[in-house]
């Protein structure tokens, strides 16, 4: 196995746990003139270690993550324990993610208990769950087929781990990654422009982990590959593949373009639906391929959802640049790093190892 891949690896689940992080304090600051009258001109540019997380709990050294990380978690958690319980990997994420559920309630199943995370008290606040995300798990905690037609980023913030996971080795082609990223969504969010950009994300995140030497030049590369593949993946789904393949080009272009991130990012979309929070991330991601932090400014400094749009920008990114290369003052202020970091190295050695 490549050492660099498994410094990728990190670098992607720290760097989307760090733009979470980042994003968490102004999701619900609704402009950029509101953030930057409650952290200076440029906005938000470091990790708020004095955040009030929203299930009333406080920190005072830790800037705390949102329901992305935690989620993203439970699925990096759901992929390592489909081995060891014999099941295909659909079916754990699935029962991950009801395991996610009841620490969002409070509930506990004895039927639903396979994820060693399930008990880490981090992972048991409440941290603004989505409404989508609660109300699918419930139907299918209860046995019942979920009915909503939402396309909303909480389906793409969770995935990365899917391709990380893959890249290593021979365990799923590209292809297999994909399609897995994509359903891993759809588990709680039917529409095509819900659980598409996963698809796409997991592809470009998948090329970025594996390439020995990634430029920006190659990045453009893979999204446009990534929507390439997502056409033939979701052939009956064409007018969404092209409204995402729209987005993505435009993302592109973008970064080419004179104007402000803030005025690129509100021509994206605002990041509460997953075709612009990737959009968003993939414009971030490219723009400042060299400038993680900079990267991490423009991803969450927009009056949108600023924890997903950060937390997808951080994951795309983190799969290019390695954790090495991410500051270290990030990393001195996030919380849980050393589980996420413990959790990255799991995805890569592809075993279940509790702290």
């Amino acid at each position: 196995m490549d050492n660099t891949l498994q410094d990728r690896i990190r670098g992607s689940l720290i760097g989307g746990a760090i733009g979470d992080a980042l994003g968490y304090p102004v999701e619900f600051i609704f402009s950029f003139k509101g953030i930057q009258s409650e952290y200076g001109e440029r906005g938000i540019t470091r990790l708020d270690t004095q955040q009030f997380g929203l299930d009333g709990s406080s920190q005072t050294a830790k800037a705390v993550v949102s329901d992305d990380t935690q989620m993203t978690l439970f699925t990096a958690n759901g992929l390592l324990n489909a081995p060891r319980l014999s099941i295909p990997y659909g079916d754990a994420i699935c029962r991950a993610y009801v395991e996610w559920y009841f620490t969002q309630t409070g509930q506990k199943s004895s039927k639903f208990d396979d994820c060693w995370i399930g008990g880490v008290p981090e992972l048991n606040h409440r941290r603004a769950p989505g409404n989508t995300c609660m109300s699918a798990l419930n139907a299918i905690y209860l046995g019942k087929e979920p009915v909503n037609n939402s396309k909303g980023c909480g389906g793409v913030m969770r995935v990365a781990p899917i391709p990380l996971y893959a890249a290593v080795g021979d365990r799923m082609t590209i292809g297999e990654s994909d399609r897995l990223a994509g359903d891993a969504a759809q588990l709680t969010h039917l529409h095509p422009l819900g659980y598409i950009p996963a698809a796409l994300m997991a592809h470009v995140i998948f090329r970025l982990a594996q390439d020995p030497a990634p430029t920006r030049e190659s990045m453009k590369r893979y999204i446009l590959e990534g929507v390439d593949e997502m056409g033939r993946l979701y052939h009956t789904c064409e007018d969404a593949v092209e409204y995402m393949a729209d987005l993505a080009r435009k993302a592109i272009a973008y970064t080419e373009n004179e104007e402000s991130d803030l005025e690129n990012v509100k021509l994206l979309g605002q990041g509460w639906v997953g075709d612009e929070a990737l959009a968003i991330g993939l414009y971030c991601a490219l723009k400042y391929f060299d400038n993680f932090e900079e990267a991490m400014i423009a991803s969450v400094n927009h009056g949108g959802d600023s924890d997903s749009t950060g937390a997808v920008t951080g994951n795309i990114l983190g799969a290019a640049v390695g954790y090495e290369a991410i500051p270290q003052f990030y990393k001195d202020d996030l919380e849980m790093h050393d589980l996420i970091l413990h959790m990255a190295d799991d995805l890569y050695r592809g075993e279940v190892t509790p702290m």
